[in-house]
């Protein structure tokens, strides 16, 4: 009798551990990791904040409804500082882990063309989606691990000088950032130029990761012209505006999409950045009018109370939303393989009154480009 007690414990026992362990396989459900390297530090670190804080609201949100196929969605960042080398060494970093199976939000166009120089996307076989950059020279020629939201620079330039033309400015200069990301958005304005059988005024440079543009103020000024297209981040442009404005500088100034304008009128002042133009590849987010703008403020309020809404935000939120949607095509345990599949699969993808597109031809999902101005209260307005 006492045997059979004995044994009826014993199974009562490993009854109830079976239990518990089938109790406990929910709480440990695989994860699907995506990667993100991010200029969190340096001159690029308020944009990386906000690129950050895009993908972030839409994913927290992606897990409160359950995940995708049962899966929670963890965001791995890691830092780079907007230093070429930091970015390739992250990356490795990566895509050294086999259980990210996707990058996402890289910044910086001689960044990522190092990436794609050094064979660190194709060897690690991952799809790249919603860079922060319009070079040309990671749309053309083709590569097919790189997926694009925005529009190029190219297209940003071409937009840009239609409306100076059109205005009848037909004398301009550029301000660039002597790298990969300035040379591409000068080619672009030189192009634009060039179809109206005009030709730069002048052009002049400044050091990537400074501010130091002063022989840029002063070349631009001698130069007599009546607008300035700045292909420049947040705190050279707004050191170039300052030095600009208060040296007498009286052209119509223009930025490329990459800067952030609460950043340029807090270092410039508002009395010199009023009435700067820029330009943005995303549709106005300020006003909730499409729905997935609506959708956008609503999780920024949820996830991040207190967070300005934001073009940079707002474009990369789009990018997670892309992401998202393509890990659901990939299926229950994604591989980078079939994430690149899925991605091809997005075409005429409605985003919430935003279409883009993609095949396995085609890896620029938008063209879309309009110009913003900074105006008298300090905000953009269309």
């Amino acid at each position: 009798m006492d045997k059979f007690k004995a044994w009826r414990r014993r199974m009562a026992t490993a009854l109830a551990m079976a239990w518990a362990a089938a109790l406990a396989l929910p709480l440990a459900a695989a994860e699907i990791v995506v990667g993100q390297v991010a200029p969190l530090s340096g001159v690029l670190a308020s944009t990386g904040a906000q690129m950050v804080l895009g993908g972030k609201i839409y994913f927290d949100w992606v897990n409160a409804q359950g995940g995708i196929h049962g899966a929670a969605l963890r965001l791995d960042v890691l830092d780079d500082a907007y230093q070429v080398a930091d970015t390739v060494k992250r990356t490795r970093e990566l895509l050294a882990r086999p259980e990210v199976v996707a990058l996402y939000g890289f910044a910086g166009t001689a960044n990522i063309t190092q990436l794609l120089a050094d064979g660190v996307l194709e060897q690690g076989g991952a799809a790249l989606v919603a860079p922060y950059t319009g070079g040309e020279s990671l749309r053309s020629p083709f590569n097919p691990w790189i997926f694009h939201v925005r529009a190029g620079y190219a297209d940003e330039a071409e937009h840009m000088v239609q409306q100076l033309t059109t205005l009848g400015m037909n004398r301009v200069a550029v301000m660039y950032q002597d790298d990969g990301f300035g040379k591409a958005g000068l080619a672009g304005v030189e192009a634009a130029l060039a179809k109206r059988n005009l030709k730069l005024v002048a052009a002049a440079g400044y050091e990537r990761n400074t501010d130091k543009v002063d022989e840029a103020v002063r070349a631009i000024q001698g130069a007599d012209v009546q607008a300035v297209i700045m292909i420049a981040v947040n705190k050279p442009a707004a050191a170039f505006i300052q030095r600009y404005r208060e040296q007498g500088g009286g052209a119509q100034l223009y930025n490329i999409s990459v800067v952030d304008p609460a950043e340029i009128v807090k270092i410039a002042g508002l009395k010199n950045a009023h009435g700067l133009g820029i330009s943005q590849v995303v549709p106005y987010p300020y006003r909730p009018q499409l729905p997935a703008v609506r959708e956008y403020h609503a999780l920024l309020k949820k996830y991040a109370p207190g967070a300005e809404v934001s073009y940079t935000s707002f474009e990369q939120f789009l990018g997670a939303k892309v992401l998202v949607e393509a890990l659901r095509r990939a299926g229950p345990a994604p591989s980078r393989a079939k994430v690149v599949k899925a991605l091809e699969s997005l075409q005429n993808y409605d985003l919430g009154g935003i279409t883009l597109g993609y095949s396995p031809t085609h890896r620029v999902g938008s063209r879309f480009v309009e110009v913003t101005v900074i105006g008298s209260n300090g905000r953009l307005m269309k």
